[in-house]
């Protein structure tokens, strides 16, 4: 099990190098995270052959593994609506009696199945590689935790301990951290972890041997800093400083509301030479974008807020000069509903706004959620989205809004281009394109499309990132630690 001192101390990325160094060692590999409260999510396959929805970091430590991805392996998804607001989402699938019940309450009525999950796989795999949420060491929440150490004592799990060594104060937090937890936990922790470590590993001594001495606890890896890994982010924006590869032809603007979700799906762009991905969070991040730039507005958990938001920032008339420039505009899923003209909520899903009106669309929010995987062409696609027409495509949807022509103004006219039907509209200028279809950005062919040649080819695929990450735990772990973690206990071999 892979547990953190902090939220971004490097778990999701430790767990994913993880699953694919135990798969390179012939070994049948699963991941598992009890609980991730996270908008980034995928759709994968749930019981009795339906879909339902995980975290996207399990999404990726199953490929890592060379696993299929399916619901038990992030059995409780909590997708935030508002700041003390979660969808709940339940092997899978939304559950409005969870989502209703107050936070503290919930953790007793949703354990057994996330034991049953957890049993199922540990007796499918040969090892079951668990990532941990936030910190172990939450003294608030540790009487109604289901995701660390209550995980952790069901698995007996034998636990590395991550701390990001980037922010100070590591061996502080490593030794809180440990301090913090009871003894019969205590004796859990296997191994210390020292994530992003930039300089001469030299220099650590004596710490590593002071704190065994207090702890007992080895320090047992100090992986260095990676600033282009190439593992989608998980809990945040990409940071800056690692947003172009060569000299810059376009600027991709994402708007980045409080509510995003998905964002995982632009990672590829990190990757294309001559795109800088910017994230706008002002009218002033948009200025001086040139028409060929992008603005996108991704997806959202709450749209009629994000838009709300949006429009405070003064980013709604910014966008819309872009466009009213020629400039090129792409709407993903919650962005597609906010180009339209209207949201109608009549069933207080989400809430009523008024659009930002670069598409002739309504969408109306219905109870039932649209979850599914998706694969479809684009027709006649015009204006600065041309490259796509033809394309065949494939990702997935995750939506409650269903999208329409606005009739009035159809009655006037003013009619949308249906470039994929029910997923993908552009206005009849061409430059503005909205779709609910998640990873698109993803897609090679649509990368092919928009990029070309020299846009396309020096992309990595996931394996050769998932080979990479596999190659830095090996090199940064001591010798056989990692061996160690899953060798059989000699009392019940």
């Amino acid at each position: 099990m892979v547990l953190g001192t902090t939220s971004g101390a490097g778990k999701s990325w430790l767990t994913t190098a993880l699953c694919r160094y135990y798969s390179n060692l012939g070994l049948k590999v699963a991941p598992f995270k009890a609980q991730n409260m996270s908008n980034n999510a995928r759709v994968v396959s749930g019981p009795g052959g339906s879909l339902g929805e995980i975290g996207s970091a399990q999404y990726f430590q199953a490929l890592a593994a060379r696993a299929e991805p399916e619901v038990r392996m992030n059995p409780l998804l909590l997708k935030p609506e508002a700041d003390t607001h979660s969808q709940v989402v339940l092997m899978g699938q939304v559950s409005a009696e969870l989502t209703a019940m107050p936070w503290r309450g919930r953790s007793e009525k949703v354990w057994p199945q996330i034991a049953a999950a957890l049993d199922a796989l540990r007796a499918e795999n040969d090892v079951v590689v668990i990532e941990g949420a936030g910190s172990p060491a939450e003294i608030n929440l540790h009487a109604s935790d289901i995701v660390n150490m209550r995980v952790a004592r069901h698995a007996d799990a034998r636990c590395l301990l991550v701390t990001d060594i980037d922010r100070g104060g590591a061996f502080a937090h490593l030794y809180g951290t440990w301090a913090l937890l009871p003894e019969d936990e205590r004796v859990l922790i296997h191994g210390f972890v020292l994530n992003k470590f930039r300089g001469d590993a030299s220099l650590l001594a004596p710490a590593p041997q002071m704190l065994q001495d207090l702890t007992g606890v080895p320090t047992v890896a100090t992986i260095p800093m990676q600033w282009r890994h190439g593992l989608p982010e998980e809990d945040g924006v990409f940071d800056d400083r690692t947003l172009s590869v060569g000299a810059v032809h376009t600027t991709v603007a994402v708007v980045a509301y409080p509510r995003i979700s998905n964002l995982d799906e632009f990672q590829p762009l990190k990757n294309v030479p001559g795109v800088r991905l910017l994230w706008a969070r002002s009218a002033a991040d948009l200025g001086g974008l040139k028409p060929s730039d992008w603005v996108v507005l991704p997806g959202s958990k709450s749209t009629a807020a994000d838009l709300a938001w949006l429009r405070a920032q003064g980013l709604d008339q910014a966008i819309a000069h872009h466009a009213g420039q020629g400039g090129t505009v792409l709407g993903v899923c919650g962005g597609l509903q906010m180009l339209g003209e209207a949201l109608i909520d009549t069933a207080g899903i989400d809430g009523n706004a008024p659009g930002l009106g670069l598409l002739p669309l309504v969408t109306t929010f219905e109870v039932a959620k649209t979850v599914q995987r998706t694969q479809a062409q684009f027709g006649g696609v015009q204006g600065a989205w041309a490259a796509l027409a033809g394309v065949p495509v494939t990702g997935y949807e995750i939506h409650h809004g269903q999208t329409a022509q606005h009739p009035a103004m159809a009655a006037k006219g003013d009619v949308a281009r249906e470039v994929i039907p029910s997923i993908a509209w552009q206005n009849p200028a061409g430059n503005v394109l909205g779709v609910y279809l998640h990873g698109l950005l993803e897609d090679p062919a649509a990368l092919q499309a928009l990029f070309g040649r020299a846009g396309a080819a020096p992309v990595p695929t996931l394996d050769v990132v998932f080979e990479g990450l596999a190659r830095m735990a090996e090199a940064s772990f001591a010798p056989g630690a990692l061996q160690a973690l899953i060798a059989p206990d000699p009392a019940t071999a």
